[in-house]
């Protein structure tokens, strides 16, 4: 894998409950609604399970995730190819965690940190 190690955790607040950001963390439609660093490849499932694999493109960079633990409040994915790494999501009311890690030549924190910030404008959309 070409690049260098980065890793990156951003906590932010969110007006939101914790089955709000759940929601739009592990299911397909609202994911691709808000994570607009990322395309997504067709056929996705309804809803992110342990052991699912996708792959989402950022540019023409791919990426293959693996779900590797989903709690109510948790979310971890293994990380493969345009990232050799790990994504952790935590959440509770009000707040949102990201925690990024892995080997890449993308500018991993600023991805995440647009993805922190288009989350919490899609939460505060009325009508979810």
């Amino acid at each position: 894998m070409l690049g260098t190690f980065q890793q990156s955790q951003l906590r932010i607040e969110i007006e939101a409950s914790a089955d709000a950001i759940h929601n739009s963390l592990v299911h397909s439609k609202q994911l691709e609604k808000w994570l607009i660093v990322q395309r997504f490849a067709p056929g996705m499932p309804e809803e992110l399970l342990p052991g699912l694999q996708f792959t989402t493109w950022t540019g023409p960079v791919a990426i293959c995730h693996q779900v590797d633990v989903l709690k109510p409040n948790c979310l971890r994915l293994l990380l493969s190819g345009g990232i050799d790494g790990f994504h952790e999501w935590y959440w509770g009311e009000g707040w949102v965690q990201s925690r990024l890690e892995g080997v890449s030549i993308l500018p991993l924190n600023f991805g995440q940190t647009l993805s922190l910030l288009s989350l919490r404008q899609f939460l505060a959309t009325p009508g979810l």
